[in-house]
């Protein structure tokens, strides 16, 4: 093994390689994330202390009045311990773990991907990069077909900096809605938060009420022109469709107007 093989290797040139193939490009909060990774040995022997998949997004934050963008990681998994990879060796790794109930929804700009990585001591760490094409939970489509049968239509959906509600993230997804009907002329929009828990699902509504008259434009001034709503969805109300929750949804709306 010469030198000056380890000294390329160090900075990647003749080095080993990683490439993920999922299994599963389409998945839901909760649910299961399995593929197969693929090692290829470089041109020299090499030490690779682990390999890990790590789930990662963006969110903005507000930092000195300017919107930043920043990356986030989701979830991360451990596939192997350390071992030592030959010359020009293949090796393949098979995983399947269960996703995080808060992984974001990958609608708008909303982008989530996963990022398979070796640790190599002394050496540029080779990485492959997934994009994951995350959709709702059957849970979140009702609360989704809820709100559309309401006659809102959604505008927006970001990951916002907002660690205090975000739980072990540092940010949280927020879907935003428009009234095109029934709330038009009474609300300016509805942000909706959504916080899977197993069997249930909470929601936290942001309603924000548009300025009507004096009193209106004052309240809207000092921003007290928007209520915050947290409404627990059982498995039981849930299991009774779109048309039922909209119905709750209605009434909740409706008492904060």
């Amino acid at each position: 093994m010469s030198f000056f093989k380890k000294m390329l290797a160090s900075v990647g040139v003749g080095a080993a390689k990683v490439n993920t193939e999922l299994h599963t490009p389409e998945v839901t909060p909760g649910g299961i994330i399995s593929g197969i990774v693929y090692i290829e040995g470089g041109d020299v022997e090499q030490n690779v202390d682990r390999i890990y998949l790590t789930i990662k997004t963006h969110y903005i934050r507000e930092h000195n009045d300017r919107k930043v963008n920043e990356t986030a990681v989701v979830a991360k998994y451990l596939l192997t311990e350390g071992f030592i990879l030959q010359p020009g060796a293949k090796l393949e790794k098979s995983f399947s773990f269960d996703l995080p109930e808060n992984l974001p929804i990958t609608l708008h700009r909303a982008e989530v991907w996963v990022e398979t990585g070796l640790d190599i001591s002394s050496a540029m760490d080779p990485s492959d990069r997934d994009r994951l094409h995350v959709v709702p939970t059957k849970d979140m489509n009702t609360v989704l077909d809820a709100i559309d049968l309401l006659g809102f239509k959604l505008r927006e959906v970001t990951n916002d900096y907002a660690p205090k509600l975000g739980g072990n993230l540092p940010f949280v997804q927020e879907f935003e809605f428009v009234p095109t009907s029934k709330f038009r002329g009474y609300l300016d929009e509805l942000e909706v938060l959504f916080y899977p828990m197993g069997d249930s699902l909470e929601l936290l509504l942001q309603i924000d009420r548009r300025a009507r008259g004096l009193g209106g434009i004052f309240s809207e001034a000092m921003g007290t022109d928007e209520s915050f709503v947290r409404l627990h969805l059982y498995e039981r109300h849930l299991a009774r469709g779109a048309d039922s929750v909209a119905q709750g949804l209605e009434e909740v709306i409706s008492k904060h107007l």
